[in-house]
C-alpha cells in the first residue's frame, strides 16, 4: 500500500507500467510550440495513480490550489469514471498545486473543496514553492495518489474490469510559449480540452 505520493514513480517501475505520449499538437499554426510530455496511470484498490514527466523550456508555478492551474506549466487527467456524462478535470501545476472540478461540459462545473484537493497525495521533483517563470533545462515529473473518494460526484468501490473515457493535456497559458497538447487529438477550431467526445478508452484490467 502506497504512503506517499513519492513511492509512484518506483513502484510503477515495478510494475513495468508503460509511458502514454501527450503528443497531439491539435492547433500547430497559432501554437507550434511542443514540449515533450508522457504520462503513466494505474490504481490501486482505492486510488488512481498519476505519473507525469514533461521536458519543457521555461517552467512557472504561480497558482496556489484552486486557482488558475492552467495558466502555470500544467497537466490535465479529464475522466469520465462512469456512463453518466459527468467528468473530472483533474489539473496540477509543476509544483502540484492543483483543482478538481465535475459536470458535464464546460459549463455549470462543480469545483472540489480544500477537504476534496487535501486527500490528494502529491510530489513534484521540482518541490513545492511557487516558481516564477524561468528557463528550465532538466525533465520535471510529478506524482498524484488522488483517492476514489475524491471523485465526488460518484460512488467508486473499484476501477476492476471498468472501461473509462479519458483526455490527458499539457498546456501553460500564461507561458510566453503558450502550448495545448493532448493525448488523444482533439478536433475543433481552437483549444478546447472540455470536449469529452474525443476522450479515448482506459481499460482497467
Amino acid at each position: 500500500r502506497l504512503q506517499t505520493a513519492d513511492e509512484i514513480p518506483p513502484a510503477l517501475n515495478q510494475a513495468d507500467c508503460p509511458w502514454h505520449q501527450i503528443a497531439q499538437c491539435n492547433w500547430p499554426e497559432k501554437f507550434p510550440y511542443q514540449p515533450k510530455v508522457a504520462f503513466r496511470i494505474a490504481y490501486t484498490d482505492d486510488a488512481l495513480l498519476l505519473h507525469y514527466r514533461v521536458e519543457e523550456e521555461r517552467i512557472m508555478a504561480l497558482a496556489e490550489d484552486n486557482g488558475p492551474i492552467w495558466t502555470d506549466s500544467c497537466v490535465e487527467c479529464f475522466i469520465s469514471p462512469a456512463e453518466d456524462g459527468y467528468y473530472y478535470n483533474i489539473e496540477a501545476n509543476c509544483i502540484g498545486n492543483m483543482l478538481i472540478g465535475c459536470g458535464q461540459s464546460r459549463h455549470d462545473r462543480e469545483r472540489g473543496d480544500k477537504e476534496v484537493r487535501d486527500k490528494v497525495l502529491r510530489w513534484s521533483s521540482l518541490g513545492r514553492e511557487p516558481l516564477g517563470e524561468r528557463p528550465h533545462d532538466a525533465p520535471w515529473e510529478l506524482a498524484l495518489l488522488i483517492p476514489f473518494s475524491c471523485f465526488f460526484k460518484h460512488q467508486i468501490d473499484s476501477l476492476d474490469g471498468r472501461h473509462i473515457r479519458a483526455n490527458f493535456y499539457k498546456c501553460g497559458d500564461g507561458l510566453s510559449q503558450p502550448h495545448y497538447l493532448s493525448w488523444q487529438p482533439i478536433n475543433t477550431e481552437k483549444p478546447d480540452f472540455h470536449r469529452p467526445e474525443f476522450f479515448g478508452t482506459l481499460y482497467c484490467k
